[in-house]
């Protein structure tokens, strides 16, 4: 009975967890995986790893590729309100602010964006309203994740904002972002913040939202094994340490006095020299009554395995592999890719973005910095044809014309020349000419 039980277990080890209750693993801990991801490992990934780097940026500048514009009406003319506005965002650059707010959410989960009134309060205090218009706005602060932290939470069942936090802390030294000189600088920045002067960017406006990178972190964590195994294992091969065989007929005391050590110390004295050996390689080993020989190491080819961690990654972050590491094959992303990209990054917009820039309206309508209206957030679809696409549908439309006109000119042609011309956002023939004859 017991053999019976024994051959059962082993058996078990054969097949996926589920199929025989005995059998038990912690994949996470086989693997190598982390059991649990904190935001210093996205951090870390994100500053060090050129995946998790090239995700989050080229993500953010695709959102990003255009600025949006804010609209207090639908009228086509810029009103005197939109033209303050955004030169006082542009003054202020917060439109980089909010940029890097979006950035580090997409790396933490969540990101702060410290908005500095000249309401003559500290941080901590709640906002009423802030005097002085568009010029009441000073500052807009992103922090990341690690810098921003709620302090305390409502914990009044009855309250409106029951569950939401009550108050932040902020300190900038809590993520290393290098230099010493900005660390020095960074530790004089640290208060409490009251949730009036902070928007939450994140997905849904919480401090419990999710990293982008951490759905596709082990396969980060496997492609830097992988990488990192490939490049020890060609510099051992390279330069590898010796195997030292002593001829049988070696006199280890000649050898010593050979050295200048004791045979006591003859051991070091040849680790000190095989050491020395290793560090240059145009460097001689001299051996007396020993033979060196090199240690090789056989590596596999590495393409195959670092290529499936790359491509789990990108289906992690929903961007197409030929996008996330480029051109390295000589093969451009596809129409197809592009688009699919464009269709995730204005979904990112539609979801994550934008509501982040509505709460951005909504505090400066509260606190009266900015006129009480039914802003509109307009913004360029990232899925508008390109130039070379708009210009190759003109060109196609100019040859139908031309295939399907009457060398009599009996027929009338397929596309008026104003709808080719509005095709490259050319203006019609007629308003040029109209601003020509008012020039002229």
């Amino acid at each position: 009975m017991n053999m019976m039980v024994n051959a059962m277990r082993r058996f078990s080890t054969m097949f996926p967890p589920g199929w025989f209750p005995e059998a038990k693993h912690n994949f996470y801990k086989d693997y190598g995986w982390p059991q649990d991801v904190t935001f210093d490992m996205l951090y870390g990934m994100y500053r060090r790893n050129g995946l998790g780097a090239a995700a989050a940026n080229k993500t953010i500048l695709r959102t990003w590729e255009t600025l949006p514009s804010f609209w207090e009406s639908e009228e086509p003319a810029e009103s005197d309100t939109e033209a303050d506005l955004r030169q006082r965002l542009s003054d202020i650059r917060a439109w980089q602010a909010l940029v890097e707010a979006d950035r580090r959410s997409f790396v933490g989960g969540y990101a702060g964006a410290i908005l500095r009134f000249a309401d003559s309060k500290r941080f901590q205090e709640p906002v009423d309203r802030v005097p002085g218009g568009l010029d009441g706005l000073v500052e807009i602060v992103p922090a990341w994740a690690g810098q921003l932290k709620v302090s305390r939470w409502d914990t009044d069942e009855t309250s409106e904002t029951y569950g939401r936090p009550t108050m932040f802390v902020f300190h900038e030294a809590a993520v290393d972002t290098g230099g010493a000189v900005e660390q020095q600088h960074q530790r004089q920045r640290q208060f409490e913040v009251h949730p009036d002067r902070v928007i939450i960017w994140s997905v849904d406006g919480t401090v419990h939202a999710p990293s982008a990178l951490e759905p596709g972190y082990n396969d980060l964590v496997d492609a830097e094994k992988i990488k990192g195994a490939g490049g020890e294992g060609f510099w051992k091969n390279a330069k590898g340490a010796p195997v030292i065989e002593v001829d049988k007929e070696a006199k280890l005391a000649d050898m010593a006095a050979t050295m200048g050590v004791s045979v006591d110390d003859l051991l070091e004295a040849l680790n000190e020299q095989v050491d020395d050996f290793q560090k240059g390689f145009d460097k001689l080993l001299m051996l007396q009554g020993m033979e060196a020989k090199p240690t090789s190491v056989t590596l596999p080819i590495p393409e195959h395995f670092f290529n499936v961690s790359v491509q789990s990654f990108a289906a992690s972050v929903n961007m197409p592999i030929r996008i996330l590491v480029g051109n390295q094959t000589g093969e451009r992303a596809s129409t197809e890719d592009q688009k699919e990209w464009s269709k995730a990054c204005m979904a990112r917009r539609e979801h994550i973005v934008i509501p982040s820039l509505r709460e951005l309206l909504n505090r400066l309508e509260r606190f009266q910095i900015i006129p009480e209206r039914d802003w509109t957030i307009d913004w360029e679809s990232l899925l508008n044809a390109s130039p070379e696409e708009r210009m190759k549908r003109a060109k196609t439309m100019s040859e139908i014309n031309k295939i399907g006109s009457d060398p009599l000119g009996g027929s009338e042609p397929a596309f008026k020349v104003d709808e080719i011309r509005a095709e490259v956002g050319f203006e019609p023939l007629d308003e040029l000419n109209r601003e020509d004859d008012d020039d002229a």
